[in-house]
């Protein structure tokens, strides 16, 4: 911290008297009008603690000081007390306007002097330490913010690649191809979004549907423990058959249980309950717990219609496609199985989304 004081009076008796009460406390610098008090700041403002200022000067008056001043930002850190006398008393309003933080008025009583000059000096470097100390406070801050973001952007691919890696296992045992996996997140993006916008008592919002989608590529992890006789038979199930069929989605929710401490809580939870819960229906008539209405997770309803609407456009190796507009009117009627109302609103207010997004082959 500097400790030189600036005094700027066009009167060399006047510097002099305040120079002789200042001289003991600091390195006292001297300016006998505005510009050459600019030209000493400009020297040596990182060094300068106070400026003792006289508003009526040749060349450049104190208010031109203070003017030059408030622009270069130099009275954020230097006080600026002004010298005037008794019949000054009324521009001291004009030199607050101006950011003046006190006033030394003439004669001047030494022990006075010292303790104004003295004051404000402790005052501003108290205030300049502490505004230092919030700016390596803030800048501290900062960088942990984007220390934070880039954790939770490696998390969030980390959670990305597990997905993948899975939905390509699910992808390759059940002889489709990588096209299915981009459906269903696209479908059941589309749909999420239209709910979330359509009702937003479910607590949707942008973040939580982007994983809702992600995680909507692990809803049949579970045939992974499917022999190929059932899961690749082209014909029809045997009753014996179906019912193992439908325990993939209890082996898949399982699976995501074993891994859930390696990937964020979140994730794992959305994974969980779409391998679960993704064929459980509106009235109850699902499977495997027979949940009914708002007791299936809205994530696992997003992706039941997303799951249905594709195997029923899809060639399968037990099926050919149905047509897109046979497809949505078998979901709508129930042929299905039930959906929710809303669900079922938001399908057929995105309808022409899922049809492109069919032709497509592609995600959105």
């Amino acid at each position: 911290m500097g400790s030189k004081a600036l005094i700027v009076d066009d009167i060399r008796m006047n510097r002099q008297m305040l120079f002789e009460i200042l001289q003991d406390e600091y390195e006292v610098l001297q300016a006998e009008n505005g510009k050459q008090a600019l030209q000493i700041l400009e020297e040596h403002n990182e060094e300068i603690v106070v400026v003792l200022l006289d508003l009526v000067m040749p060349e450049m008056d104190g208010y031109g000081v203070l003017t030059q001043m408030r622009e270069r930002k130099w009275q954020d850190r230097i006080p600026v007390l002004v010298i005037s006398s008794e019949e000054q008393v009324e521009a001291e309003e004009k030199c607050f306007r101006y950011g003046v933080s006190d006033f030394i008025k003439k004669p001047y009583y030494k022990q006075s002097v010292k303790n104004r000059v003295r004051n404000i000096v402790d005052l501003f470097q108290y205030k300049n330490r502490l505004e230092e100390k919030v700016q390596q406070q803030t800048s501290m801050l900062s960088w942990q913010n984007e220390l934070l973001r880039q954790q939770t952007e490696k998390l969030r691919k980390n959670n990305m690649e597990i997905i993948d890696v899975l939905g390509t296992v699910v992808e390759s045992r059940n002889l489709e191809s990588g096209q299915h996996i981009k459906r269903i997140r696209g479908f059941s993006s589309i749909l999420a979004n239209m709910l979330m916008e359509a009702y937003p008592e479910y607590g949707l919002t942008g973040k939580k549907v982007e994983m809702i989608s992600a995680a909507s590529a692990l809803h049949d992890v579970g045939k992974i423990a499917i022999p190929d006789a059932i899961l690749l038979k082209p014909g029809k199930l045997t009753a014996e058959e179906y019912e193992y069929m439908k325990s993939h989605s209890v082996r898949g929710c399982e699976l995501v249980e074993n891994i859930k401490d390696i990937w964020e809580e979140d994730y794992a939870k959305l994974s969980y309950d779409i391998c679960r819960y993704h064929h459980e229906r509106y009235d109850g008539k699902g499977y495997p717990d027979g949940l009914v209405g708002e007791d299936i997770p809205i994530a696992a309803q997003i992706v039941s219609v997303a799951d249905v609407y594709d195997a029923l456009v899809s060639k399968r190796v037990y099926k050919d496609a149905y047509g897109k507009e046979q497809a949505f009117q078998m979901i709508v009627n129930g042929e299905c199985g039930a959906f929710s109302p809303k669900i079922l609103k938001c399908f057929r207010m995105v309808r022409k989304s899922f049809e492109q997004l069919a032709d497509s082959q592609i995600a959105v």
